[in-house]
């Protein structure tokens, strides 16, 4: 994965923002070098000093000064990464770099195949972080690392918080109890999904019943969809639970435009892509992504359609780009049909003041612009992956429907 214009996104992420796993502000940075480089000579001594090693494999940024710049900005990133996760208590964490030019034989021994990438080594796992190079999502990816595979719903309280997840997918399942074979194999199950999808039991008859389940059942929830899927053949082994999920992961609707970033994704950016702003927290915008959510309920079968959703607010310093590159007025919601690959986009005659579009109109102003057939549209051309890539994002834009969200606080 390429980190390529990362400047706006690090900073970003300096900007006092709120760490949702422990609700504290991001701190300054303190000037103390936490930050290892590791060689040949010493990464073994390192890596064994620390549960968990954060290592950013780079590539050399050689004598361009744009290229050392950026690298200055990305070192400054992990050392700010170094100093939260200096403060863990319940896991020595360290954070390394190593050279893909000056260290290949490290590279090598460590299996990692792909420079530019952030890697996470635990005991007994090593996992690619895939997302925004930004201090506080790499802090909050590695928090979901460390948390355990599966959540245990006790209570009414706990039963609240997970109805109220709406945006990943989740699976929950009823069990005997912790030492049950058919738990163990949901647990095993989870690990090999963990961090990117959500797993929750409960071995509470009474949340069980609140949840509609029977013993040894698991649901599988897709984002902003009310109703689960029953996983039909219980009582299931890993291999069939795996299966299953890996047949059914196209998570529906959005992606909440800066998140790709928990989920591993390809370097395919060619084909067609929709794209949506909609502020959350204006009228317009809220009822307008109340329609979206429709549209992906009633195309969740629709392997062909995905739609990448933009909250402005999330993103001051970029508003007046995106509204030059694409030549809308981002103060009212937008849609628009990009295609990657001859750089073309439309967009659908949304002004301020007029109605929304019905769920109906809008699926088909999408099947007409994705069809090619002439539509009612403001229309630019425009280099639509520099855009993507001022945030410093790599993201998947082939048609599965993912929904990955962020939180900038």
């Amino acid at each position: 994965m390429k980190w390529t214009w990362v400047l706006v996104a690090v900073l970003l992420s300096f900007g006092g923002l709120s760490l949702g796993k422990e609700s504290l502000d991001f701190p300054e940075y303190d000037g103390k070098d936490r930050v290892h480089d590791l060689n040949a000579k010493n990464y073994k001594s390192v890596m064994k000093k620390y549960d968990v090693m954060v290592v950013y494999y780079h590539d050399h940024p050689g004598s361009s000064r744009v290229a050392q710049k950026q690298f200055e900005i990305e070192e400054l990133a992990l050392e700010l990464v170094a100093q939260v996760l200096d403060e863990f208590d319940d896991e020595d964490i360290g954070v390394g770099l190593i050279d893909a030019k000056h260290d290949k034989v490290v590279a090598k021994k460590l299996d990692l195949d792909e420079s530019d990438s952030v890697y996470i080594f635990t005991d007994d796992e090593v996992i690619e972080y895939d997302g925004e190079f930004a201090a506080d999502t790499i802090v909050e990816f590695i928090y979901d690392v460390l948390e355990d595979p599966v959540e245990i719903i006790d209570n009414s309280r706990e039963l609240k918080g997970f109805e109220n997840i709406e945006e990943d997918i989740k699976l929950v399942g009823y069990f005997k109890s912790h030492k049950s074979e058919h738990f163990e194999a949901f647990a095993d199950a989870a690990e090999e999904f963990h961090p990117h999808i959500k797993f929750f039991a409960t071995f509470s008859p009474k949340v069980a019943k609140a949840l509609e389940l029977k013993l040894n059942e698991v649901d599988f929830y897709e984002p902003f969809i009310d109703d689960p899927v029953v996983i039909p053949g219980k009582p299931y082994s890993e291999e069939e639970l795996v299966e299953f999920i890996e047949d059914n992961d196209r998570q529906v609707l959005l992606i909440r435009f800066s998140v790709s970033l928990f989920f591993p994704q390809d370097d395919d950016v060619e084909g067609e892509h929709i794209i949506a702003f909609a502020e959350e927290s204006d009228p317009d915008g809220f009822e307008f992504l109340e329609i979206l959510k429709e549209v992906a309920e009633d195309n969740t079968d629709n392997p062909d359609l995905s739609i990448v959703w933009i909250d402005p607010d999330d993103f001051p310093l970029l508003l007046p780009h995106w509204e030059k590159t694409f030549g809308i007025d981002l103060s009212y919601p937008q849609i628009g049909v990009v295609d990657a690959g001859d750089a073309d986009s439309v967009w659908m005659d949304m002004d301020e003041g007029d109605d929304l579009p019905s769920v109906d109109e809008l699926e088909d102003w999408i099947e007409d612009a994705l069809s090619g057939a002439r539509v009612c549209v403001k229309s630019k051309f425009h280099s639509f992956r520099p855009t993507i890539r001022c945030l410093g994002l790599s993201l998947c834009w082939h048609f599965k429907l993912r929904l990955i969200h962020e939180d900038y606080g």
